[in-house]
């Protein structure tokens, strides 16, 4: 298999490697802009461990929009990977309740908005994701719904929940997210 190389390859080859499990391309991938990220995080107000879970929720999302074949780029990957995680920073900013109006770019970047996403579909979407959150069974729905509505942290949810540590939590947390999107693909497609 051919090492992944930015230099090389064009953002359509790494989709393209990733969309085939290239893991030499994930791996490669995620470390090369990982450190853009920590900067983001770290000189705005954010720790190490913040900046690891941004990342590593920027990176499944761009993964799982690579691999749907629903990523439009109008821009470089690494330009869209640096704002899903901009925008991911920013509304946990917001809900530290951190004036997001001071957040200090490291990079040049356009920020990008989810494009072709109008009032009905967020509707939509909002209703498909009020089913799916019912249906998801536990100790997903509980696990979720502690991170991001109650904004638990990741110790707090360890210790409430029983597990061994917070590395088991942040895997079971990606567990359910993935079944989480995969009940709301699957239910926003019958609903087409």
């Amino acid at each position: 298999m051919i090492a992944y190389n930015t230099v090389a390859g064009s953002d359509d080859l790494i989709m393209e490697r990733i969309r085939e499990g290239d893991s030499t391309a994930m791996k490669s991938f995620y470390k090369e802009h990982y450190p853009m990220i920590m900067r983001l995080v770290t000189q705005n107000g954010g720790s190490e461990d913040e900046a690891k879970d941004i990342y590593q929720d920027g990176v499944i999302a761009l993964f799982d929009k690579i691999n749907a074949r629903s990523l439009i780029l109008n821009c470089k990957l690494k330009t869209y990977l640096y704002s899903l995680c901009r925008n991911l920073w920013l509304t946990q900013l917001k809900k530290k309740r951190i004036n997001v109006m001071q957040v200090t770019e490291i990079e040049e970047y356009t920020i990008l908005e989810e494009p072709g996403i109008d009032e009905k579909e967020k509707n939509l979407h909002y209703s498909i994701m009020t089913q799916v959150m019912t249906q998801i069974g536990e100790p997903c729905h509980s696990l979720l719904h502690a991170f991001y509505i109650e904004e638990k942290s990741m110790t707090y949810i360890q210790e409430a929940f029983g597990y061994a540590n917070t590395d088991t939590v942040k895997t079971q947390r990606y567990k359910c997210m993935n079944r989480l999107k995969k009940l709301f693909f699957d239910l926003k497609k019958t609903n087409e």
